[in-house]
């Protein structure tokens, strides 16, 4: 299969089954120039389906030219098109498609922090939007040079490690996402009922309440490729320590073993063997030293970790705790400028405990 029918099937798919766009539907795509190809294949569909187009291209440092040269004033100007889009659209496609993962590592604090502040209204009114699909939102990824190299892959092994997860090697994909939305409401129809869970395995035993929040079943309708289940624990009720095995990556940062230990919600300690410093740096951000999610990754044609958020917390048989702001549709009330999520293998003794009965263990569920 070509790249191009490859990429027709991509666009198909994020426009009908994640987006599903309609007639007038004004909708918004951002991304970086590296993924002209695929921008102009949904360009195409969405047009066929009617929708109202708006797209916004980032070059090469973009955002770090901006931060290292701008002044107060252009630090606080915000695209008066991004802001209608996040208040008034119907729909927001990001494809993430990085030139250098790293560009942003060494910013101005005191730039980031303006920009930051600055951005946090549309990004309130984003994230409330998406909560009740008023906004319909997907995040995905165009395979670029700089993910494959942090993946420890070729870009054509990339390349078929992100269509196969994006389930696109398949005739009729998106019957392939009906089929993920079936299985996984089963889980998460349990898993509503309950009222207490604890994660256990090798440096995890670590409990927390869902009573009253609820589990999400992410289909592939929000990221593509998704595949896990998730929640927000009640902000005040995990108790325990959890050490994430899988590195950890914020804004270029990587943490290795980062374990933490949590008292009545509240994160009191932390060790990490590599990375300790910006978990310091980040545990002064308000909101950060809580939980904002619980989640369980499903999909098992990602089994390797290639240090891509997107990915890495569906892998199949892992579970992921996120620092910081809590998601409102799952009934969360942490609210933090950070959400970091943080992944640990389950499938080497780990467990799963809902209400004092084992509903999992060894990466996979027994309900």
């Amino acid at each position: 299969m070509t790249l191009q029918t490859i990429e027709s099937k991509y666009a198909q798919l994020l426009t009908s089954y994640c987006l599903e766009l309609k007639e007038g539907d004004k909708l918004f795509i951002k991304s970086t120039t590296l993924a002209e190809s695929l921008v102009a294949e949904v360009y195409k569909y969405a047009l066929q389906a009617g929708a109202i187009i708006e797209i916004d291209l980032d070059f090469r440092e973009k955002n770090s030219i901006l931060l290292n040269n701008g002044s107060r004033q252009q630090l606080e100007y915000v695209s008066p098109i991004f802001t209608q889009a996040m208040d008034k659209y119907d729909a927001y496609l990001a494809i993430k498609a990085p030139f250098n993962l790293r560009e942003d590592q060494n910013i101005p604090v005191e730039a980031a922090r303006i920009r930051s502040k600055v951005l946090e209204k549309s990004n309130k009114r984003y994230f409330a939007r998406i909560a009740d699909r008023s906004l319909k939102r997907c995040l995905c990824l165009y395979p670029t040079q700089a993910s494959a190299q942090e993946a420890g892959m070729s870009l054509s092994e990339y390349e078929d490690f992100v269509y196969k997860a994006c389930k696109l090697n398949l005739d009729d994909p998106e019957k392939g996402w009906l089929q993920v939305r079936k299985d996984q409401q089963h889980i998460v129809d349990y898993l509503n009922k309950s009222k207490n869970i604890q994660y256990k395995g090798q440096d995890i035993d670590i409990s927390f309440s869902v009573q009253d929040r609820t589990w999400i079943n992410s289909d592939g309708r929000s990221n593509m490729p998704s595949g896990e289940v998730f929640t927000a624990p009640v902000e005040d009720s995990v108790e325990g320590m959890v050490r994430f095995s899988f590195p950890a990556i914020h804004n270029g940062h990587e943490v290795e073993n980062a374990t933490l230990w949590a008292k009545k919600g509240l994160i009191v300690k932390w060790e990490a063997s590599k990375g300790k410093e910006y978990l310091d740096k980040v545990f002064e951000i308000p909101g950060s030293r809580r939980f904002g999610e619980a989640a369980i990754g499903t999909n098992y044609e990602i089994q390797k970790v290639t240090k891509n958020i997107l990915f890495d917390e569906k892998i199949g048989g892992s579970i992921h705790m996120a620092i910081g702001q809590s998601y409102i549709q799952c009934g969360g009330k942490n609210k933090s400028a950070i959400h970091w999520d943080m992944i640990s293998d389950m499938k080497q003794g780990g467990e799963i405990i809902a209400d004092g009965e084992k509903i999992y263990q060894n990466g996979k569920f027994l309900i």
